[in-house]
C-alpha cells in the first residue's frame, strides 16, 4: 500500500487555515474537530485537475467517495452536518444516478440523511448533448440543476457552540425552502477548473452553523468556503492536495480579506 504524504500546514491567516493533505488520509486530524463541512467534490467527469485523476471508472469513483466520506464521518464532532454539493446524475460515460448513488454511500459511511436542497443553476444554455435531436429514437433529458444534501452525524439539533445565529428573518424563510436560484463561478475570473460561488457556503454557513463554529472544506480548491467562514465570524479550515490551488486560496483569503476590511472602513465613515 503506498504511505499517505505527511499533512501539511500551508497558510494561516485570522480565522483561516490551509492544509496540505490527502482527504483519504484518515489520520491527516487525530479527532473531531469541526462544526460543519461545505464541500464539493470531484464530479469524475474528466474536470483537467492538477493532481486528481477525474475519470476513474464509475465503481472506482463510489469506493473513492465512501473513502473520504468516512473519514470525514470521524473528523466531525457528534452534532456536525454536511452540505454537499453533487451532480443529480450525468450522462458522460453512459448514464449514472450520481446523486441518488451518493446519498446511499454517505448513510453506508454512518451519515444521517435530513433532506435535499436542489440548486438551480440555470446552466441550460451550455448543453451540448441532446440525444437524438428531434426524435423519439435516443433523446437526452439533462435537467440544469445540482443537489445540495444535507447530512449530520448523530444528532441533528446543535447545543453546543456560541448559539448565536446571525442570519436574518427574510434569508432563513427563503432559504429553508429547498429550491436555491443562483448562478454558478466563473472558471475564468477565479482561476480554478471547477469553482463553486460563494453564494453556496455564505448560505450552508449561515443556515447551519453559528458564529465560533469550525467550518471545514476536505476539497478546498480555491479557498471558497474557508474564505466565507473567516468573513462571516466562524473558523474556516481547508483541505486540498494540489499545491498550485493552495497557493491560489491562499492568495485569494489574503486578498478579499483586505477588500473586504476596506469595504468596512469606507461604510464606516
Amino acid at each position: 500500500m503506498k504511505k499517505q504524504k505527511e499533512l501539511e500546514l500551508f497558510f494561516t491567516f485570522n480565522n483561516a487555515c490551509l492544509y496540505r493533505g490527502n482527504v483519504l488520509n484518515i489520520s491527516n486530524f487525530k479527532k473531531d474537530f469541526c462544526d460543519l463541512i461545505v464541500t464539493s467534490p470531484p464530479y469524475n467527469v474528466g474536470i483537467e485537475y492538477n493532481s486528481n485523476d477525474d475519470v476513474l471508472s464509475y465503481k472506482d469513483y463510489l469506493i473513492f467517495t465512501k473513502e473520504w466520506l468516512t473519514n470525514c464521518y470521524y473528523w466531525t464532532r457528534d452534532t456536525g452536518r454536511m452540505i454537499l454539493n453533487i451532480p443529480l446524475d450525468k450522462n458522460k460515460g453512459g448514464q449514472k444516478s450520481v446523486g441518488a448513488d451518493i446519498t446511499r454511500i454517505a448513510q453506508e459511511a454512518g451519515w444521517k440523511y435530513h433532506s435535499t436542497i436542489v440548486w438551480n443553476e440555470g446552466n441550460i444554455s451550455r448543453r451540448t448533448a441532446w440525444g437524438s435531436f428531434m426524435s423519439a429514437s435516443a433523446p437526452y433529458v439533462i435537467a440544469p440543476v445540482e443537489l445540495i444534501l444535507v447530512l449530520y452525524k448523530k444528532d441533528w439539533k446543535k447545543v453546543y457552540g456560541s448559539k448565536i445565529s446571525d442570519i436574518t428573518k427574510k434569508d432563513f424563510m427563503e432559504w429553508t425552502n429547498g429550491m436555491w436560484t443562483f448562478n454558478g463561478e466563473s472558471k475564468k475570473r477565479i482561476g480554478h477548473p471547477a469553482p463553486f460561488p460563494k453564494e453556496l457556503p455564505y448560505r450552508a454557513i449561515k443556515l447551519f452553523s453559528f458564529i465560533g463554529d469550525v467550518v471545514f472544506d476536505p476539497f478546498s480548491g480555491s479557498g471558497t468556503t474557508v474564505l466565507t467562514a473567516a468573513l462571516n465570524k466562524r473558523i474556516g479550515i481547508g483541505l486540498d492536495i494540489d499545491l498550485t490551488y493552495c497557493k491560489l486560496a491562499k492568495n485569494r483569503i489574503l486578498q478579499e480579506s483586505i477588500d473586504e476590511k476596506s469595504n468596512e472602513k469606507c461604510f464606516a465613515k
